[in-house]
Formats: C-alpha cells, structure tokens, sequence
C-alpha cells in the first residue's frame, strides 16, 4: 500500500566539467505538476563544478552538496514556495573528489566522503555549515585496480538506522569501514571491528539497509555483484551472509554497478547496471535476508550512475548519465517488476535525484 505523498520539486545534481564530458549545468531544480507528475526546470545552479551528490536537511529549507573533482562542499536555502536555491556558504573538504553528503537524525551535522576520506561538518542555525569537526583518512592497501584504487577512497558516507554508526564503503581499500558517531562532538571513532573486508578488486561502492530487518546490502562496481550483511546494531558490526550478481548469467559484456536501494516494505531490492545499462530487481527473504534475482529492466538508456525512488516508492526514477535523461519506472508492489511510463526527462549528465515534497 502506498501513501499520497507527492513531490513539489526535484533537485537533480548533474556533472558540469569537460573532465567528466558532462553537459550538466549544476544543480536543476524541477517543478513537479501535482496532477500530471510533469516536470517543469525552474533553474539551475552552478556556482561549484560537477554536484555529483545531493541531500535536503531533515527539516527542507537547506539542500548540501557534494562536488566531484573539488575540495569544496556547499549549503543552501531552499525557497519554500519557488523551490530555487541560494548558495548560502561553502567549505574546504580536505579532499578533492567527495561523492555523498548526508545530514544526522538531529539535524545537526552533515557528514560527507571527502575522496580520500569522510568529513563531519557542523550546521549553524541559518543552515550553512561551518568548518569540520572531524577528518578520518582511512588506512589500509589498495587494492589492484590502479585506475580505481590508488588510495583510500571512501565513496559514500551513510549512517544506519538507528543514527548511531556511519557505514563508509571504501572503493580503494575493499573495505565498508563502520564508525561510531557522536552527535555531541561531530566525531567519528573507529567501531570493534572497524571493518569487515570485500573480495580482493570489487570495490564496494555503496549500502542500504533493510527497514525492518538486520540486514545490510552492500553493491560492488568492479566485480558488479551485492553482498548480502547481517548487520548488529549493538556492536556496530557487519556479517557478510551471500553474494549475488548484478547482471545476467548470460551477459558476458564489460559493466560496473553503481546505485543500490531497497523498497520501505523490504520486499524488493534494486541494483543498477553501468554496461548492461539496466536495474536489476531481487526479491528480499524476510526470515534469511537472502536475495533472489526476479528481472533486469533495461534503463533505456546509457549509464545510469544513480536511481531513485519516489516519497512514497511508487516509481523508479533512472538518472541515464550518459544519455542526459531520467527515464521513469512504475514499481509493481507485489511483484517488485519495473514498468517505464514513457516520461522522459532530459538533463545533462544527472548524477544524483532528490524530492521536496513540502
């Protein structure tokens, strides 16, 4: 069963520079028409380079961003009526490639991937942030893809469900590193175990957990399969339980996974493909948390980096990157199979979506 709650806006990081050849124009802000679901830009926003990762506060009057290829993270109000943003301030990194940005249950740090390592920023009462707190530089070897893995490179920084522990997939290392946060201090302290370590090059990239149960799921892009975790909230610690594929069997192309999210209900999991170009759907055993491969719906579609679902799951939404275009998927609740609708949004290089729906 889902819930009326319909979007008013969506903000869509894109990719800007011609490093990425990008054709993005920074932050695009949409209009979403209440009766017909259209969308309509209001603007776009590119006062930093390539917003590759975007988040709105708990209360949605700031939106933070996180910008590839750059040492700074921005924080801006959101007009509550226009939807459009104003640059409130940006900060050093003490890095040059963040990927995630993601803000507390209190509402009162933003915590970032930096590149080389994971930043707790402070947010003032106006919304902008002020200078980190905390600065972890995770240690270990790479692994052996040097295009990939020259260093530590914790690709997203997200805390669990209970707010307590920030779980940090590292692409360099083949780690999820698990931090201890202190909502007091902004700091972040190493969990016993720190770590719990993926298979030799296959990059963990990023993780979700199951609403309901503890279970954790981890997508690895170079190797391009999902590890299936039991996730204890006592100790902060991961149990690794199975290990899927993301593409067929009979798909024997290059490909690297990217996004991974599971529906609210916990029935179904999805795991975007980057080569075969398509969302792979497993359905989530309650009793086990293991995962079993229901479909690949192709993204029509090149590269979707990031998909997202709706307020309330009803639909999928692919960000194509290298297509330039948000291709829309109606979700069947029961049976977890993705059904395009035939909307199609054009945005240069979209990397990241989030909705606003007050």
């Amino acid at each position: 069963m889902t819930s009326d709650v319909k979007p008013k806006f969506a903000y869509v990081g894109c990719f800007t520079t011609e490093k990425r050849k990008a054709r993005g124009e920074g932050i695009a802000v949409f209009r979403i028409d209440q009766d017909t679901g259209a969308w309509s830009q209001v603007e776009a926003c590119d006062a930093i380079p390539n917003p590759s990762y975007i988040c709105l506060d708990r209360t949605r009057r700031f939106l933070y961003s996180a910008h590839g290829d750059s040492s700074e993270i921005g924080a801006w109000a959101v007009d509550p009526r226009a939807g459009k943003l104003r640059l409130l301030n940006r900060q050093p990194t003490g890095g040059d490639n963040s990927s995630t940005v993601e803000v507390d249950a209190g509402n009162r740090h933003v915590v970032l991937s930096t590149g080389p390592g994971v930043a707790v920023f402070p947010i003032n009462a106006d919304g902008s942030l002020a200078p980190y707190t905390d600065l972890v530089i995770p240690q270990g070897e790479p692994g052996p893809y040097r295009r990939e893995q020259k260093g530590p490179h914790p690709h997203q920084a997200t805390f669990d469900l209970t707010g307590r522990f920030v779980l940090v997939p590292d692409k360099g290392l083949d780690k999820v590193l698990v931090y201890r946060f202190d909502a007091m201090h902004g700091k972040l302290a190493p969990c016993d175990p720190p770590f719990v370590k993926a298979r030799y090059g296959a990059i963990p990239r990023h993780i979700t957990f199951h609403p309901a149960r503890p279970y954790a799921y981890v997508v690895n892009e170079q190797d391009s399969t999902v590890n299936a975790y039991h996730w204890d909230t006592g100790r902060g610690e991961l149990r690794p339980f199975q290990r899927v594929p993301t593409t067929p069997t009979t798909y024997v192309g290059d490909n690297m996974a990217a996004e991974i999210a599971i529906l609210p209900s916990g029935k179904f999991l999805y795991a975007s493909n980057r080569g075969h170009d398509s969302i792979a759907i497993f359905a989530v055993d309650p009793a086990t948390g293991m995962l079993d491969p229901v479909a690949w719906e192709p993204v029509r579609g090149r590269k979707p980096r990031f998909f997202a679902l709706d307020p309330d799951a009803s639909h999928l939404y692919a960000a194509n990157e290298d297509s330039h275009a948000i291709v829309v998927f109606r979700i069947d609740q029961a049976a977890g199979k993705l059904t395009p609708t035939g909307q199609v949004i054009e945005t240069g290089s979209p990397t990241c979506i989030v909705f606003k729906t007050r």
